[in-house]
């Protein structure tokens, strides 16, 4: 068994899927479908019983691929608050049921949680510049990427 500790996650093991191989620089593992991993973990962790504990609250951030801000601004919140979440291990209810209802949505395909999950991913990639103009303010939306 190998004890999977990927973003600061506990009590979680695989049995197979991984092959470990050595290194000139120690051991390392190398994952077999890691994509197919994470969203079994997330999958298990949204129809976890018990209060998610932080590390399992930003695993779920990662596996919908949302930094700290662009899930703060879809709970109404500071990107700092959802940092504080992730470390203390102390987060509402609300926004336990929220990130587990919206990861659930997304992964099962409801279009329209995936158009948001997109919008606010792809809301961190642009800037908006404004220039005032004899007819008022005219906004320009350019790509960062």
């Amino acid at each position: 068994m190998y004890a999977y500790t990927d973003a600061g996650l506990r009590n979680v093991w695989l049995l197979n899927g991984y092959q470990k191989k050595k290194t000139p620089y120690g051991q390392a593992v190398s994952i077999q479908n890691l994509e197919g991993l994470t969203q079994a973990i997330c999958t298990a962790l949204c129809k976890k019983p018990s209060k998610l504990l932080g590390s399992e609250f930003r695993y779920l951030r990662n596996g919908l691929m949302l930094s700290q801000a662009s899930l703060g601004q879809l709970m109404g919140v500071s990107s700092q608050a959802i940092a504080i979440w992730e470390k203390s291990s102390r987060i509402p209810k609300m926004a336990d049921l929220l990130i587990r209802v919206v990861y659930m949505a997304h992964t099962n395909g409801d279009e329209s949680v995936k158009n948001m999950v997109t919008t606010l991913n792809d809301s961190e990639r642009f800037t908006l510049t404004l220039k005032e103009t004899s007819k008022g303010w005219q906004a320009t939306l350019s790509s960062n990427a």
